[in-house]
């Protein structure tokens, strides 16, 4: 039988071999009944990589992780919600050190094994005794049922109404490779990256430098292609792990590549996942751009058609207006001859040739009104490229969230 090449998506995905997690409430949250540490662990010593935020701003453990990554021998990942850890000057690096500390002592490894995560409030300290007494906690009930997963990926979310997974398994070289993937995010969402934690998990073994270009480029296609209101955060941060537990030679060749698939395809769920729970919102945008000259000329043209409150606004009020999809992608700063654009809106053509196209408005909004993801094609025409890209409408609730954020 030949080799499936096209991994095999979870419903619920399981953690891969040799993988321990769960999370716990450590009173970081007001709320007791929403996990805020959370503990990642590899019986067996990893490879990480990671990407991070491009803000000049950026958290203590944005720089404690993206000094180590990539590299081997990484046993856990300590993360905690409610407090991001940022604009913390030098005792917020003081204070990963004393997570990423606590976090060893309690699993019984080396500090420079683990890597720390932080999302929540930017500029306030951390809580060092509720995480210490926390990882404690969350040390003693780790485990690789779904539940600890799923309280895993809980013990992440801020402002999230659901957690973030999705996995699937490949095969490479005889053996049944697992991956899967949680994530955080719902606002502070802009390309390069969200406002976002990520960590996605494979029993494969791979090469510090192949981890890192299976990273960097799922996520150029994947979380760089999600906006929820355009703002890029300070904590940011995707780790991959890779810990061989399944297959104990490193991938290569056609394996390497199947495991790039399936990376992708579990950034680009996860992605989606952000975009679909983005604050307040009742749509989530799917944009695919095509005929573009180039990949990045693609991405800037989506991203700011994703980021336009007009057209935001314009999908959550079911109204197909044209005009406004137009004008954003006009002033995306990418040139390009507006007689050759077609845009359609769930499937109707709205506009091609410098000029609108009769169609049935009323049938078009009933259709954006009754459908949780509304689908824009922008088609330029002009080049090969193109790229996939999701967003979210903006909602009054949107605005109530934000205002009143502050745990």
């Amino acid at each position: 039988m030949p080799i499936n090449e096209t991994p095999t998506k979870l419903p619920i995905p399981p953690l891969p071999k040799g993988f321990r997690a769960a999370g716990v409430h450590a009173g970081l949250k007001r709320n007791p009944t929403r996990e805020d540490i959370s503990l990642i662990v590899s019986d067996l010593p990893a490879t990480a990589a990671g990407v991070y935020t491009t803000n000049l701003v950026f958290a203590a453990p944005v720089a404690y992780d993206r000094a180590r990554t990539p590299g081997t021998g990484f046993r856990a990942v300590a993360i905690n919600s409610g407090n991001a850890n940022a604009c913390t000057g030098s005792r917020g690096l003081d204070d990963a050190r004393a997570m990423a500390r606590a976090a060893a002592e309690h699993v019984g490894v080396g500090e420079e094994g683990v890597l720390v995560l932080s999302t929540g409030i930017i500029g306030e300290f951390l809580p060092l005794e509720k995480i210490r007494s926390g990882l404690g906690v969350v040390a003693g009930r780790l485990g690789t049922d779904d539940e600890s997963l799923v309280t895993a990926a809980r013990g992440m979310m801020t402002t999230d109404t659901r957690p973030k997974l999705s996995g699937s398994r490949f095969e490479a070289g005889g053996d049944t490779i697992t991956l899967t993937g949680i994530a955080k995010g719902a606002a502070m969402v802009g390309p390069r990256m969200a406002t976002m934690l990520g960590i996605v998990m494979t029993d494969a073994a791979i090469l510090p430098a192949d981890a890192q270009r299976l990273l960097r480029d799922a996520t150029e296609e994947t979380f760089n292609c999600v906006s929820v209101d355009g703002h890029t955060s300070t904590n940011d941060t995707v780790l991959f792990l890779a810990n061989g537990a399944a297959r104990g030679t490193p991938l290569s060749g056609k394996d390497l590549d199947r495991c790039g698939r399936a990376l992708h395809e579990a950034c680009e769920a996860l992605a989606r996942e952000i975009a679909d729970d983005g604050e307040g919102a009742t749509h989530v945008l799917r944009i695919e751009m095509s005929g573009c000259g180039s990949r990045d000329a693609a991405r800037q043209i989506a991203r700011t058609v994703a980021d336009s409150p007009l057209v935001k606004t314009a999908i959550c009020g079911a109204d197909p207006n044209w005009g406004r999809i137009v004008s954003a992608a006009g002033y995306a700063g990418v040139p390009f001859d507006p007689n050759k654009l077609r845009l359609k809106l769930n499937g109707t053509l709205l506009f091609e040739k410098g000029s609108p196209v009769a169609f049935d408005a009323a049938k078009v909004s009933e259709s954006i009104r009754s459908a949780r993801e509304t689908l824009i094609e922008i088609d330029l025409a002009s080049g090969p490229a193109g790229i996939r890209f999701y967003s979210s409408d903006l909602t009054a609730e949107y605005v109530r969230l934000n205002a009143d954020y502050h745990t």
